[in-house]
């Protein structure tokens, strides 16, 4: 497989997880500006939309939308447990919590990046998002992770979260998600994720 991803893009998730789960795969750089990567080739023959993360599967196929790609990878090992099975009322569940993330924190952030935005419409888009994580805060408030054990939302809300400092965002506001990052943060799959992308040229 291969996994192609930016620096401080929402592909970190899926780069854990295949860590976690021990799988074979080739990480491909993109730089999101001129869509070029790290093989040389242009990043929208791979995927048209333009963004990452996409995975290309051994038989050519190509899996994009980060959630997707989370649960393919966790249901190539399924001992691993980073999902609960198929079918069952917990992948239901877990399918209710990354549809959160995406649509409510991850994009909630997206405008924060923009240069073009000013900062009282920012200002905006911040109580919105500062009330997603009030939520957040009250589950983790009473558990470690997400779901119980960890599992892939927690590799996607990790991932999420640590865009924060950018926006100027302080997450010691929210105590139980800051001790979610530091958890998260010292697992030898998050650590060596995040070595390896530092470490890949830059295209």
């Amino acid at each position: 497989m291969k996994l192609y991803f930016a620096p401080n893009a929402c592909s970190l998730s899926p780069h854990i997880v295949l860590r976690e789960l021990g799988l074979p795969f080739e990480l491909v750089r993109v730089n999101n500006k001129t869509k070029r990567t790290s093989e040389g080739g242009n990043f929208l023959t791979v995927n048209p939309k333009g963004y990452v993360a996409a995975l290309v599967l051994d038989n050519g196929e190509v899996l994009t939308e980060g959630p997707a790609i989370l649960q393919y990878l966790a249901d190539l090992k399924p001992e691993a447990r980073l999902a609960p099975p198929n079918g069952s009322w917990e992948r239901v569940r877990l399918q209710e919590t990354l549809n959160f993330i995406t649509s409510e924190v991850h994009a909630g952030c997206s405008p924060l990046f923009s240069a073009d935005i000013p900062e009282t419409v920012k200002a905006h888009f911040k109580e919105k998002l500062y009330k997603r994580l009030d939520t957040i805060e009250s589950t983790l408030t009473q558990n470690d992770y997400l779901m119980g054990d960890f599992g892939v939302a927690d590799a996607y809300l990790y991932t999420v979260l640590s865009w924060l400092p950018h926006f100027s965002i302080d997450i010691k506001r929210w105590p139980a998600l800051a001790r979610f990052m530091d958890r998260i943060g010292a697992r030898a799959a998050v650590k060596a994720a995040l070595a390896a992308e530092e470490a890949t040229p830059s295209v």
